[in-house]
């Protein structure tokens, strides 16, 4: 459909009803309600609220209600805001150039309605597209009053002969300019309290006055927060009028079950090098029980005494471990010429840089270490995973074959050949990475469910495990240090060798 060019033919397209005329809160009502309808995803990308979060979404815009979403950090809160584009229209009809998206048939500023009077029906149209009709600011501290409403600008003044009491003289902030759009603060609490007072008035009267000069701009903003439910003490909070003047408070929450998180990471994570910066190898081929431990990492953590809870564990958290793992998976096949990465177990250890910066720890963990509590919850997820792995697998033979003497010395650089290979020499090994791999499993697939095994044993404390750090030539020898020692440096250092027996 033609859009209209000049403000005579949008007043007519407005008038036959080509070109609806609405605020942005009902425009944002009538669109959802035409997706609700025709059952389309509401909010793409958003996994593990259906039930939850999307209805109480859902019912706040039916309302025309200004929201808040309340959460720990890494509960898609800021994607969620973003989403909300997909209920504005295709096209918006405003001034051409003018600073606060005004509606050529009602415009509120001065220049605006100047323009009109002189051009008349003639005067050209310019049109928004969503994605420009959403407004983001990150609340920090040394926001102004200025920042958000506006100021009187003294250079417009002078250079334009005008008096400092002219509408004209005004230089609007971010509020004004997303008139007609969406304008989102994100870490609500951060905002200084005299700054949210100036708030008031856009959520309720619908308003804004700029530097005490009696100007009243009647906006149309769809108002939307993010805030995290501690720092209401922790850094700030939201002072009571401004929470009473927020139409809906909805609480977001982490994934409630693996799958869900399974499906968030799949979706943000790195996975496919063959796409993206180069190709390094012509396959990735990530376990499922790998994916599982990665995620239940974060399950381990959240739940665990010795990290803080208020702070919360992000799901980037699986997200970058998980890219982290192929990293190291690729390095591998690369020194040993493989064409396959596949990731195994050993390679979650490796991905410690990606999990230590993800919690903050109470005192307990602090006396322990960053690294060490890592390791403990990989040790943990991995016996978590592995219990449901190992129930139809018959594991007795290669319980005996360590109880009666036998050990295993494998190198976390072996290839997926020399790990299969070494597989041959345990009693039943084989037989049990046959049942985790696929029916048509490659080596390097082999290799890996070997990894899982001896690596889920260990983990149920049904067999030992040390490692051993090889250095490089010319550097003195160390000890022999084991994978559970309560304080560890968690150096990564060339060559190390783990031990089962």
């Amino acid at each position: 459909m033609r859009h209209p060019t000049t403000l005579g033919e949008l007043r007519r397209a407005v008038g036959e009803g080509r070109v609806p005329r609405r605020a942005v809160k009902s425009e944002a009502r009538e669109n959802l309600i035409r997706k609700l309808h025709a059952g389309d995803t509401l909010f793409p990308g958003i996994i593990g609220y259906e039930e939850s979060v999307v209805p109480q979404l859902v019912n706040a815009i039916l309302s025309r209600h200004n929201f808040i979403l309340l959460g720990l950090r890494g509960q898609a809160k800021s994607r969620i805001l973003r989403s909300l584009t997909d209920l504005l229209d295709d096209r918006l009809p405003v001034v051409p150039g003018c600073e606060i998206n005004d509606d050529p048939l009602a415009p509120v500023c001065a220049a605006c309605r100047r323009r009109i009077a002189e051009e008349g029906d003639g005067m050209p149209i310019a049109w928004l597209s969503p994605s420009a009709r959403f407004v983001e600011k990150l609340a920090t501290p040394d926001v102004t009053i200025a920042d958000m409403v506006g100021d009187i600008d003294p250079i417009k003044a002078a250079r334009d002969g005008l008096s400092l009491s002219n509408e004209l003289t005004m230089h609007y902030g971010l509020l004004p300019r997303a008139n007609r759009s969406i304008f989102a603060i994100n870490e609500l609490p951060d905002l200084a309290g005299k700054i949210q007072v100036g708030l008031f008035n856009i959520l309720q009267e619908g308003d804004v006055q700029i530097k005490g000069y009696p100007l009243r701009l009647p906006l149309d903003v769809m108002m939307v927060f993010t805030a995290n439910p501690e720092d209401y003490t922790a850094r700030g909070k939201i002072i009571t009028p401004l929470k009473d003047r927020i139409g809906s408070e909805i609480r977001t929450h982490y994934p409630t079950t693996r799958q869900h998180a399974m499906n968030i990471t799949a979706q943000e994570a790195w996975v496919n090098r063959a796409t993206n910066g180069g190709a390094s190898c012509s396959n990735c081929v990530i376990p499922q029980y790998v994916r599982e431990v990665i995620e239940e990492i974060a399950f381990q953590a959240r739940g665990d005494q010795k990290i803080d809870k208020r702070s919360g564990v992000s799901q980037r958290l699986p997200i970058t471990c998980l890219e982290n793992v192929i990293s190291n998976a690729e390095r591998r096949a690369l020194v040993a010429s493989e064409d396959v990465i596949v990731p195994r177990i050993t390679d979650v250890y490796a991905s410690l840089p990606s999990i230590t910066g993800k919690f903050e720890l109470e005192y307990e963990g602090e006396l322990r270490g960053a690294d060490a509590v890592a390791r403990e919850l990989i040790r943990s997820a991995v016996a978590n995973v592995f219990g449901g792995y190992c129930d139809d697998i018959d594991l007795r033979r290669v319980i005996e074959w360590f109880d009666l003497g036998g050990s295993l010395q494998v190198g976390d650089s072996s290839s997926a050949a020399e790990l299969v290979e070494q597989g041959h020499d345990v009693q039943g090994l084989l037989d049990a990475a046959t049942h985790i791999a696929r029916p048509d499993a490659s080596s390097a697939e082999m290799a890996s469910a070997i990894d899982f095994v001896l690596e889920g044993l260990y983990a149920q404390k049904k067999i030992s495990r040390s490692d051993q750090y090889r250095y490089q030539a010319g550097e003195p020898p160390r000890r022999v240090r084991s994978q559970d020692a309560a304080f560890d440096t968690g150096v990564q250092v060339p060559g190390k060798k783990r031990y089962y027996n």
